[in-house]
């Protein structure tokens, strides 16, 4: 029980302008309770990482829709107007990421890549001022790793020490941001004892998941 954390705790190691991962996918695996804190504690000028920002009162597009982000990196903000609204009035900067390369950015920041190598985006707005390299004659956009302050996760099962299983589609981006951040905090749906999620099942070890939050909606 030693990771347990409270909202008040979280809300001391939150600051203005951090960089935060936040999963979940159209809002589905999104950890709601830790997206509350933000919203309660009026952290702002934050760069978020996430696939996409839902809609505007649902997972990470709440926190567009109160004018807390700065910098945005997602694959995805078609159905949350708020986010087209804020990118035209250049009142928020967005870095549109094929998902893939979202992905890939990621994983390479949680294990600690220079970058990845990628075809997509090649003569496209995409390759806008990155590095092209050569690889056996073709060409490859330089993705440079994505890394993060703070993780918010959730997770559908927990034990005490921090593993974590996702149901179905809720893992989407959860464990690869649970490996790219300096402090990683899980939202527990449901809380259990060491031994009772079998080894197979875990998708994130402990290891990886600094605090567990159990505060629900």
């Amino acid at each position: 029980m030693k990771k347990m954390i409270s909202a008040e705790a979280i809300a001391s190691k939150l600051h203005d302008g951090m960089t935060i991962m936040i999963g979940g996918f159209m809002a589905n695996g999104a950890p709601e309770g830790l997206i509350n804190i933000l919203l309660a504690h009026n952290i702002k000028d934050i760069t978020l990482i996430t696939t996409d920002t839902g809609t505007p009162t649902t997972g990470s597009g709440r926190l567009i829709s109160e004018r807390r982000i700065k910098k945005l990196f997602a694959s995805h903000v078609g159905t949350n107007p708020e986010t087209g609204n804020q990118m035209n009035a250049s009142e928020l900067d967005v870095e549109l990421v094929p998902q893939g390369t979202l992905a890939e950015r990621i994983r390479a920041g949680g294990a600690g890549l220079g970058g990845i190598l990628t075809p997509t985006g090649l003569g496209t707005l995409v390759a806008e001022n990155k590095q092209v390299i050569t690889v056996d004659g073709e060409g490859f956009l330089l993705e440079k790793p994505l890394h993060a302050d703070l993780a918010f996760i959730r997770g559908s099962i927990v034990d005490t020490k921090g593993n974590v299983f996702y149901k179905k589609t809720t893992q989407n981006f959860n464990p690869l941001m649970a490996t790219a951040a300096d402090l990683v905090i899980v939202e527990a749906e449901a809380l259990v004892d060491v031994g009772q999620i079998e080894p197979e099942c875990i998708h994130t070890p402990g290891l990886f998941v600094d605090y567990i939050y159990q505060g629900g909606k």
